[in-house]
């Protein structure tokens, strides 16, 4: 099994290449879509973070009020910490799952958009960075996302840099073009993982 570690700064195009990647054959372990998972009602999860913060975090269906939490743990670092360590080891406690249920042969992309901020690149065989400019990031935020350039700004500011990202990377993938100049960069990166993953 290869382990790959994908990240990019928010609007980078990381969610297109994991697509890509699945299409190739990847196994896609998606920590954001299981940081969701583990705090769906009924869940251990969402029972300690209601117990942690209290019954005004979850809305009238019982499901978790997304915003009214963050505008608690994103004003309070303790709080934000609170929270992280009731999520991260449910996360890291279902993805292992995942894994384990991929196969020895397979190649398997934890597409993790804060692992450069949290040191995670050790945890992984090797690091793919998806890649794009300030400007191109900021053009599609604002463009596609509908955000307003000083939340997108402010949304960009909060992640590591791009020298941060490209520091700890691999494998790059350059994401300034347009989407048809994606594809083939990709497949190339598929290439190289195929034959590392069965270099092992």
């Amino acid at each position: 099994m290869l382990k790959v570690g994908l990240t990019g700064g928010i609007g980078a195009g990381k969610s297109e290449v994991s697509r890509l990647l699945v299409g190739y054959g990847a196994v896609l372990i998606d920590a954001d879509r299981i940081a969701r998972e583990v705090v769906e009602p009924g869940t251990p999860g969402l029972a300690a973070v209601v117990d942690a913060f209290g019954p005004g975090i979850l809305n009238a269906d019982g499901t978790l009020d997304r915003p009214a939490l963050g505008a608690v743990v994103f004003a309070d670092a303790d709080r934000l910490a609170t929270l992280n360590a009731i999520v991260h080891p449910l996360v890291g406690a279902r993805s292992a799952e995942l894994e384990r249920a991929a196969g020895r042969d397979a190649v398997v992309i934890h597409d993790v958009p804060l692992l450069t901020e949290n040191g995670l690149a050790p945890l992984y065989d090797l690091v793919v960075v998806v890649d794009a400019a300030p400007a191109t990031q900021l053009d599609r935020l604002v463009r596609l996302r509908g955000m307003t350039e000083a939340d997108a700004r402010a949304r960009m500011a909060a992640q590591a840099t791009r020298e941060e990202r490209r520091a700890i990377a691999d494998l790059i993938v350059d994401n300034d073009g347009p989407l048809e100049a994606l594809e083939p960069q990709v497949r190339g990166v598929w290439a190289e993982l195929t034959r590392r993953a069965a270099a092992r």
